[in-house]
C-alpha cells in the first residue's frame, strides 16, 4: 500500500497571508510582498487547498481570519522566522551588532513589540537594547549618545530633527459607561510634569474655563490607562487606544478639542538606526491599515 505523499506549505504564500492579516486587505499586502493582489488571492487559494480549511472571511470591507486562520498566523510566523534566520546563517546578514532604542512607555506598549518581533525576523544578527521612560528622560538619553534611536510624540513641531512616522487625533478617553466625565471638578488622569499630552489637555481646560483636578498622576500609560478602567478619571490619549473597555468622551460633555498627536523617530545616522527608523515605518503603515478597516467596518 502507498503512503500518501507529505504536502508541503508554501513559504511565499504564508508571507502573503502573514501580509494580509496585518495590513488589512489582498491590495496592500501585495504591494507588501510586490505581488499583483490576484496573484496574491491566488496563493491563498493553493493555501487553503493543502490545509483543507478556509483561512480568511472576505467582503467588500474587510478581510478576517477564521478560526483556522487564526490557528495557521502563530505557526506562519514562526516558520517565516525560521527560514529568515537559517537563511542569514548561510547568506551572511548584512547588518549585525547592537542599538539602543528609547521610547516613551505608550509606545513601548503599541508599537515598539512588533518592531522588535519584525527587526529579528529580518535582521537576527540585530540585537536591540530597549529603554522605555518618560518623554524628557528618554529625549535627554537621545540628547546624550546613549541611545541610537528614539521615538516619540508631540502635538506641534518636533524639538529635535526627526522623522514623523504616523498622527492621530488626540481625544478624551473614560471607561465605557463610566461617570467620572460628569464630576465637578473634572477628575485627570495624567502623566508626569514635562509630558506634551499633559500640556496640551490642561491648556485646553485652562482656555475653556472648565473647572479640573488632577485624580491620576501616572509616567505609564497603563497607571492611567487602570485609572480610566476604575472609572476614577478620564485622561487626554490617542484615539487608536479607544478600544475594549477605554471609549471617547461623549461631545455632550463639552470638552474642548484636541490637536493631533504626531509620532516621530530620530536616529544618529548609523546604517543599523536606518534599518530600524526604516521598520518602524512599516510598522506604522501596517498600524494605519488596520485602523481604517476597523474604521470602514464599523460604519
Amino acid at each position: 500500500m502507498n503512503a500518501t505523499p507529505a504536502r508541503t506549505m508554501n513559504l511565499d504564500a504564508l508571507r502573503s497571508f502573514v501580509a494580509i492579516h496585518e495590513t488589512g486587505s489582498f491590495r496592500h499586502a501585495a504591494e507588501r510582498v510586490n505581488l499583483s493582489p490576484s496573484a496574491v488571492s491566488l496563493q491563498i487559494g493553493k493555501l487553503e487547498e493543502v490545509l483543507g480549511y478556509r483561512l480568511l472571511e472576505r467582503n467588500a470591507r474587510r478581510v478576517a481570519l477564521t478560526e483556522h486562520g487564526d490557528l495557521l498566523l502563530h505557526q506562519a510566523r514562526n516558520l517565516l522566522s525560521l527560514n529568515d534566520v537559517t537563511l542569514a546563517l548561510f547568506r551572511g546578514s548584512a547588518l549585525e551588532g547592537r542599538l539602543a532604542l528609547a521610547a516613551p512607555h505608550d509606545l513601548g506598549i503599541s508599537l515598539v513589540p512588533d518592531l522588535l518581533r519584525r527587526v529579528a525576523e529580518r535582521y537576527p544578527r540585530i540585537r536591540v537594547d530597549v529603554r522605555l521612560g518618560a518623554s524628557t528622560d528618554i529625549m535627554n538619553c537621545f540628547s546624550a549618545g546613549q541611545s541610537d534611536v528614539v521615538l516619540f510624540n508631540d502635538v506641534g513641531p518636533p524639538v529635535i530633527a526627526s522623522r514623523k512616522i504616523w498622527s492621530e487625533p488626540l481625544v478624551w478617553l473614560m471607561a465605557r459607561g463610566g461617570r467620572a466625565s460628569s464630576e465637578n471638578p473634572l477628575p485627570l488622569a495624567v502623566a508626569a510634569t514635562g509630558c506634551a499630552w499633559r500640556a496640551v489637555a490642561l491648556k485646553a481646560l485652562d482656555a475653556s474655563e472648565r473647572a479640573y483636578r488632577i485624580a491620576y498622576d501616572s509616567d505609564t500609560l497603563m497607571g492611567q490607562a487602570a485609572a480610566l478602567r476604575a472609572d476614577l478619571a478620564i485622561a487626554p490619549l490617542p484615539l487608536s487606544l479607544a478600544q475594549g473597555e477605554l471609549v471617547e468622551v461623549p461631545k455632550t460633555v463639552g470638552l474642548p478639542d484636541l490637536p493631533q498627536v504626531h509620532i516621530r523617530a530620530s536616529h544618529n545616522d548609523g546604517e543599523l538606526a536606518k534599518a530600524v527608523v526604516s521598520m518602524v515605518e512599516e510598522v506604522a503603515r501596517a498600524r494605519q491599515s488596520r485602523q481604517f478597516t476597523s474604521l470602514a467596518d464599523s460604519t
